[in-house]
């Protein structure tokens, strides 16, 4: 899809290495230009896998600010369409999930098959020779899928997934390790708007700086062995990569990064209750045990996939951006497929108390981003600082500029996507 394009003189005045202007959160123009630039013309993550388990099964959401419509085909294939009438325009499922042979409008009943294509129009009579049905199928966006998660984009000229990924992809493999050989389903979703912009959540999941101060009322909730594991500051372990093409990972629990490496370390006490059913169920090895346990609190990391998806420790955090000042935000809880349902009500448990409706960790971050959002309303022409660990900066092994997880290495990386993204005519 088009539209007409905003004349920019040139985005690098306002995305510079180390600061970016206010105004990219505030001002409606740029926010319409990133729909176009950024999410209609890349791959925006819409589904995992096991959301739509089965052939006929699909669910509904948003790329950019369009609906869509993502299912799996009876050939296992997957499906984005446009969840738009090729008819009058109307909306073809209000549902956020379910099972269905196709799709059919609601004000005409004109009817289409889940690959989009248009299989019956009532009351023929009238449409010949003005109307065939092989030119009117929903829209389809080009999709393609890594790791059980699937990613879809307008753009039918994007380049691969998987060179979009790069080396994005070795931390998606790292992530879901901790499910611990089972396949990762999703065991629920939260959802929730605040009064910013899209680019103030994108840039929250790699900010370390934020956490002790933010969440010190987690922190001490928490027993004193997680406060511990989440206690990064000094630790020069815990660094941020920027992997390219806006990618970006922070590592916040190193002895957790990659789980398939033993870190020899105690089990916290506060899972004893549960070592203890699951060596009482005898269907568990000490081995698997321990990993399972090792698994509780996810990842150890932040990693971020430009522009909206993050894999957020032991769930998916999903921007859908809807305004230039309001944006929502999907909180996705993970566990096994198949592995001990007790450890995945544990994963959950930790999961609400932290992200959950009634948690401690959303409506800390969410009363930051109102703020950032109105007090960059207040001068929107000065800069955002983005220059956290500039100067201590190095690259890593790998080749990726790297720095303390405190620092605003992601960011700076997210920016310089951002503003190649948006430069590009």
């Amino acid at each position: 899809m088009t539209t007409e394009p905003r004349v920019v003189d040139t985005y690098a005045d306002l995305a510079e290495a180390d600061r970016v202007a206010g105004q990219l959160y505030t001002d409606p123009a740029i926010f319409e230009e990133e729909m176009e630039k950024i999410f209609y013309s890349t791959w925006v993550w819409v589904a995992h896998e096991s959301e739509i388990p089965e052939a006929g099964s699909y669910k509904t959401t948003y790329v950019g600010r369009q609906p869509v419509i993502v299912n799996r085909d009876r050939k296992g294939g997957f499906n984005t369409v446009l969840n738009r009438c090729r008819h009058r325009g109307a909306t073809v499922c209000d549902q956020s999930k379910g099972k269905a042979n196709g799709f059919t409008c609601p004000y005409h009943n004109w009817s289409y098959a889940l690959d989009g294509t248009l299989r019956g129009i009532p009351f023929p009579e009238g449409y010949e020779g003005v109307v065939e049905k092989g030119d009117f199928p929903l829209q389809r966006l080009r999709t393609e899928s890594y790791a059980g998660m699937i990613w879809a984009t307008f753009n039918q000229d994007a380049e691969p997934l998987e060179d979009f990924l790069g080396d994005a992809k070795i931390w998606i493999d790292r992530f879901f390790k901790q499910t611990n050989g089972y396949p990762t389903k999703v065991t629920g979703i939260h959802k929730f708007r605040f009064r910013g912009n899209w680019k103030i959540q994108l840039e929250n999941t790699t900010d370390g700086y934020h956490f002790p101060m933010v969440h010190k009322s987690w922190m001490a909730s928490v027993d004193s062995e997680t406060a511990d594991m989440m206690s990064f500051m000094n630790d020069p372990e815990a660094v941020t990569h920027d992997l390219g093409n806006g990618h970006s990972v922070a590592i916040m629990a190193p002895e957790n990064a990659d789980l398939d490496i033993e870190d020899g370390a105690p089990l916290q006490a506060r899972f004893d209750h549960l070592v203890e059913e699951l060596e009482a169920s005898g269907e568990y090895t000490p081995e698997q045990i321990r990993r399972f346990i090792r698994s509780m609190h996810g990842a150890g990391f932040n990693l971020n996939t430009f522009p909206n998806v993050s894999f957020s420790l032991a769930f998916f955090r999903v921007l859908i951006p809807i305004s230039v000042d309001e944006t929502e935000i999907w909180h996705m809880a993970l566990g096994m497929d198949g592995g001990p349902e007790n450890v995945n009500r544990e994963r959950l448990r930790i999961h609400e108390h932290f992200q959950g409706p009634f948690g401690f960790g959303s409506p800390d971050d969410a009363e930051g981003w109102d703020r950032v959002q109105l007090g960059a309303a207040g001068a929107p022409g000065m800069p955002i600082l983005v220059n956290r660990g500039l100067n201590r900066e190095i690259p890593s092994a790998e080749g990726w500029p790297t720095s303390h997880v405190t620092d605003e290495t992601g960011m700076r990386g997210a920016y310089a996507m951002w503003k190649k993204m948006m430069s590009h005519d």
